[in-house]
């Protein structure tokens, strides 16, 4: 165990549990051996901890915190003991030093790391905060403005900048646990100067190497800098319990000695513990882990499937979505063709995806990393079909026409090789019509990538009648190597996200024909969490593409048959004021006005509209419809009930495989707010009975709309007791197949 230089010998702890030497209670134990048995052994100077397997530690195992058994052996203290050693303690991380085990290296004296590690206490993301004194020390090391930044987003660093915060001593580029013995024989080589207590490095005694011992820098104005930056750990949490503990955590030691400050954040983390907010970010973590590994009603499976290599790819149509399409393949150093109908569209697409990856590589560049996206055999742009000959995979992205898709996929059908993957960027089409058009229909998949495709995390994975397991599992591997949360679900109109969203966003419309209005509906949505409510949304996407897609379907518009009720369509009720605003041409910030005002088109700031309150009076007026106060409660539960019920009916169907897939979807593409875990396990927590008696009062008061009527699935839930959401699926299949 033991390592040294000359007559001076450095104890090496290694931290060691597979894959990412989590701190499990057995790690635990054993660092605390390990420290007690160097501080016994006269021959040992000093210690230096490092992880297996280049990396150091990515914390506690996040399955220990709902575990009774996990307060036997607490990190805390282990961490107190490293810091009290008489003997100088270094630290040497390498890959990862995440939660726990940023805190295990903040006890040590001494930080030595590799210039490509990262640091960060992440705690936050999963509703809790820093639990191992990490609030309490880190603003000592840092100061606070850069620990409340660390702390309260849960962001990783790396070595530089962490280097640069005085968070390590030292940033090295070769071997780390050298470097760090190295250093460790450079402490004890110093004479002490008082006693064995005060080793002198660099002129400076242990002692201040303790930062329980130190205090926290000041700063002018501490006061007024922690108002503010609550004011703002507030407004980006949206209800979000764990910033503000982890705020209140960090003013602690601001405030109050070391030992204060650590009962105040065990407090704290207590309180969150026991929240359900952290139940329901742990549920999220799980369930992102739990729909990679996919099957579908025919018995396919991640367990069976092979992903093919993609080592060269095309994208056809170079939009927004296409855009940012390409800007995904480049990134993953996938080499991409991208094509346009056109040399005019092909320029301006050309140079809008130049301009994003020019913002990308500057990111990258930050981070120490570089983007190769000037090499043509990275990035091609043509006009020409016959260039995809070689790809292995393309992704149509054009606009939202089904004859326009048919005509693309014929194409590539006659132009790419036999085994390439054809891929279509619907947002709702059905896959086996676009399929049907190709010779290899079982190599066509959905890839449904959300807006901006560079930036958002989900890619909902849409497979057909005909798409054999292996071009699932390729689309699969294609979002793992993008980065994206792929999520496999079956073909349906709007397939799950959208689908589900429309009855949400129908009821929001419904709730102004009755009384209330764009600004009390998009309030009470973005106070439940949701960045943007969805009027705000509405504006946003602009109202035209709805607009478009309902003269598509004849619910409006010149093929609308004449004498069809202004508020009645099929039998089932309609609401027009969308298609009114369209033709008072309001489409929302693109024109300056639409559910909202704004200061000019193209402008951002949503402000409430006299106009608009003034039309909707007179449209009740016109349709006799009485206007009613209508509360924050009904709000929620119109818009909410409704999207979820949809979700029961997509699980009875075998559209989705389980409610995780569904709860994934929304909180990565539809902004649904991650501390209340997903819709499906938001309705777990309200309750299954409370969820079908609201939506069975509401359907009595509006029967003539269908999403408003309880699924059959939801009633049985309810009928055999409100199973759990992890058994729902097992009391579908012992359903009759006609739910």
């Amino acid at each position: 165990m033991a390592q040294g230089a000359g007559a001076a010998a450095v104890a090496v702890i290694r931290l060691r549990n597979p894959p990412v030497n989590a701190l499990s209670l057995a790690v635990l134990q054993a660092l605390e051996d390990g420290l007690k048995r160097a501080d016994a052994d006269p021959s040992v100077k000093a210690v230096m901890i490092c992880g297996e397997n280049g990396k150091f530690s990515a914390g506690a195992d996040i399955r220990g915190f709902s575990s009774p058994k996990r307060h036997g052996t607490a990190l805390g203290p282990i961490i107190s003991l490293i810091e009290r050693s008489d003997k100088p303690v270094v630290a040497a991380i390498e890959g990862i030093a995440l939660g726990g085990g940023l805190e295990v290296a903040l006890g040590c004296h001494y930080r030595v790391a590799h210039v490509k590690a990262r640091m960060g206490l992440p705690e936050v993301t999963i509703g809790l905060l820093p639990g191992a004194e990490g609030t309490q020390r880190l603003p000592r090391l840092i100061g606070v403005p850069a620990a409340l930044d660390m702390i309260t987003t849960g962001k990783h660093i790396l070595a530089t900048e962490a280097l640069k915060l005085g968070l390590v001593d030292e940033v090295v580029e070769e071997n780390t646990v050298e470097a760090a013995i190295r250093l460790a024989n450079k402490v004890i080589e110093i004479k002490p100067q008082v006693s064995h207590t005060d080793l002198f490095f660099p002129g400076q005694p242990l002692g201040p190497r303790r930062l329980s011992l130190k205090p926290v820098p000041k700063l002018p104005n501490m006061e007024a800098f922690l108002r503010d930056a609550l004011v703002k750990v507030k407004k980006q949490a949206r209800g979000f319990l764990a910033p503000e503990l982890c705020f209140q955590a960090v003013k602690a030691a601001t405030e109050q000695p070391f030992a204060d400050g650590v009962r105040k954040e065990r407090e704290l983390f207590n309180i969150l513990l026991s929240s359900g907010q952290a139940q329901a970010l742990q549920y999220a973590f799980f369930a992102e882990r739990a729909v990679q590994k996919w099957t579908t009603p025919s018995r396919a499976s991640w367990k069976s499937a092979s992903p093919q290599p993609i080592h060269k790819a095309a994208v056809i149509g170079l939009g927004t979505m296409g855009r940012g399409i390409v800007t995904c393949l480049v990134k993953a150093n996938i080499p991409v063709v991208a094509l346009e109908q056109n040399v005019e569209y092909l320029n301006m697409g050309r140079k809008a995806v130049m301009l994003l990856l020019e913002r990308e590589a500057m990111k990258m560049e930050q981070g120490a990393q570089t983007l190769d996206f000037h090499n043509p055999a990275r990035l091609q742009f043509t006009v020409d079909f016959d260039v995809l000959w070689d790809v292995d995979l393309v992704i149509e992205a054009v606009f939202e026409s089904m004859a326009l898709k048919k005509e693309i996929f014929r194409k590539l059908s006659k132009t790419c090789k036999p085994g390439a993957f054809l891929c279509t960027n619907t947002s709702a089409l059905n896959i086996d019509d676009i399929a049907s058009v190709t010779s290899h229909p079982q190599q066509v998949i959905g890839t449904h990538f959300f807006s901006p495709a560079h930036v958002m995390r989900l890619l909902e994975i849409v497979y057909g009648h005909h798409t054999s397991p292996t071009t699932i599992a390729t689309a699969m591997q294609l979002a793992k190597a993008l980065k994206k949360v792929g999520v496999v679900v079956g073909n349906c109109f709007g397939f799950v996200g959208n689908r589900m969203m429309f009855p949400y966003v129908q009821q929001a419309v419904f709730l102004l024909e009755e009384g209330s209005r764009p600004e009390a509906v998009d309030q009470v949505l973005e106070d439940f969490g949701f960045k943007i409510g969805p009027f705000r949304m509405s504006d946003l996407a602009g109202l035209d593409v709805g607009w478009r897609s309902r003269k598509d379907q004849g619910l409006t518009g010149a093929s609308l048959p004449p004498g069809t009720p202004a508020r009645q369509r099929h039998g089932h009720r309609y609401s027009p004021l969308p298609d009114l605003l369209c033709e008072n041409g309001r489409f929302g910030q693109k024109t300056g006005k639409g559910w909202y005002q704004y200061e000019k088109a193209g402008g951002r700031t949503a402000k409430p509209d006299p106009w608009l309150h003034n039309f909707l009076a007179q449209y009740r007026d016109t349709h006799h419809i009485k206007s009613r106060f209508i509360d924050q409660e009904e709000i929620l539960e119109r818009c909410l009930f409704p999207l979820i019920n949809e979700g029961f009916d997509i699980l009875a169907e075998g559209i989705a495989s389980g409610p995780e897939h569904l709860d994934v979807i929304y909180i990565n593409g539809y902004g649904w707010p991650k501390h209340r875990g997903g819709p499906m396990f938001y309705a777990s927590t309200v309750g299954l009975p409370r969820v079908l008696a609201k939506l069975q009062k509401y359907s009595e008061a509006h029967p003539d709309v269908p999403g408003l009527k309880p699924s059959a699935f939801l009633k049985k839930l309810v009928a055999v007791g409100s199973p759990p959401l992890k058994e729902w699926m097992s009391c579908l299949s012992r359903q009759s197949n006609k739910l």
